[in-house]
């Protein structure tokens, strides 16, 4: 038995998408069926679209759903049909960094999440005879309804708005959890933020909630870095016009440098400022997505000054746990990721890729239809 859905088709590599009726299989044993309320757009469901990483074609791709659950398999006991659930990536759950507490480090991470399959090579979409990747990052939520299993639902409160909360699933749950688990800064440490879109303002409103007395957003757009100021960030830096973004700070805002400081852009000018604006054991914790094959390249004496630099995966979350800590921070009035976000509907997708890339959108969310 297979279920006709709508979707959003990556139907080859630099398209858009089509939206239309395609089919999924029932739910296995061990597998969900979640109706989608609505998923957020990220920025590395277009790096797969542009081929800045890789991903198998014809695809269904979303990686930040929020819904219900309308289906279980008979090994299922984590959820029930009618939970409110957020989508995470997926992990294994018995690899040694799962079992550690770091499951956005899963060994198992890439064939769960960038495969485009099941486990068994088995592909449940269909678009009549040809067969669709899906699960990516095990759950293709740019859908009415997603196939995925119990590592990836986190159960959510029913009294707050579905339709918000699926974009904490991967960009903002990334920028908040490496300040809040990982750097972990003390009240009064300074902070800085390059790249102030969704992933670097989640970042800023986190370090605003741990007190940080400096939180610097740098960008070059003027009106993301006056509304970085609303969600928190104390000081701005346009670099297009200061150039020399290391020397500002160290003469107007953090003489002896910066406790910690995140990179958002994955561009090698950018960090080697941060690199040079850094405290000694200053660290630098860089999430951009680079495109495949670039290279990191540093200055190495700024570096070599005990700086470290560390890339971070899904703010080194889990899940089941960070993300209602960040809805209760929302619904406490301390993180107000919603002034993010601008709502489309499936059928304008490809609309809200546009903007999003145009930097007219910070964050789109896709509201499924039903």
């Amino acid at each position: 038995m297979k279920k006709n859905i709508i979707a959003a088709v990556l139907p080859e590599p630099r398209s858009k998408f089509n939206v239309k009726t395609v089919a999924v299989e029932e739910p296995r044993a061990d597998e969900i069926l979640v109706k989608i309320v609505a998923t957020g757009i990220c920025h590395t469901d277009m790096a797969i679209a542009n081929q800045d990483m890789l991903f198998p074609t014809p695809s269904i791709l979303g990686h930040e759903g929020a819904g219900i659950v309308e289906k279980i398999g008979a090994n299922v006991k984590k959820v029930a049909v009618g939970d409110h659930v957020v989508l995470a990536p997926g992990s294994c759950g018995i690899c040694e960094e799962c079992i550690a507490g770091h499951p956005s480090y899963c060994l198992e991470a890439g064939a769960l999440n960038l495969s485009g399959k099941r486990a068994d090579g088995s592909l449940p979409y269909t678009d009549g005879h040809q067969e669709l990747h899906g699960f990516f990052f095990n759950q293709s939520s740019f859908a009415t309804y997603s196939l995925t299993n119990e590592s990836s639902v986190i159960k959510v409160p029913k009294e707050v708005d579905l339709a918000l909360l699926g974009s904490l699933g991967c960009g903002i749950q990334t920028g908040a959890g490496t300040v809040l688990n990982v750097a972990k800064p003390q009240a009064g440490d300074t902070i800085a933020v390059t790249g102030v879109g969704p992933v670097g303002l989640a970042a800023i409103m986190a370090a605003k909630v741990v007190g940080c007395s400096k939180i610097i957003a740098i960008d070059i757009n003027e009106e993301r870095l006056a509304f970085a100021k609303e969600l928190g960030a104390t000081h701005t830096i346009n670099s297009k016009n200061i150039v020399e973004v290391a020397q500002y700070i160290r003469e107007n805002l953090a003489p002896h440098g910066l406790h910690h400081a995140v990179d958002t852009t994955a561009i090698n000018s950018v960090m080697n400022e941060l690199v040079k604006a850094m405290k000694k054991n200053g660290t630098v914790y860089t999430l951009g997505v680079m495109k495949a094959g670039g290279k990191l390249e540093l200055d190495y004496l700024p570096f070599s000054m005990g700086v470290t630099i560390r890339s971070v995966i899904e703010g080194d979350s889990i899940p089941d746990l960070f993300i209602p800590k960040l809805i209760q921070l929302y619904v406490d009035g301390l993180f107000p990721f919603d002034k993010m976000i601008k709502f489309y509907e499936l059928d304008q997708i490809n609309q809200a890729v546009e903007d999003s890339e145009k930097g007219i959108t910070l964050k789109p969310i896709i509201r499924m239809p039903h």
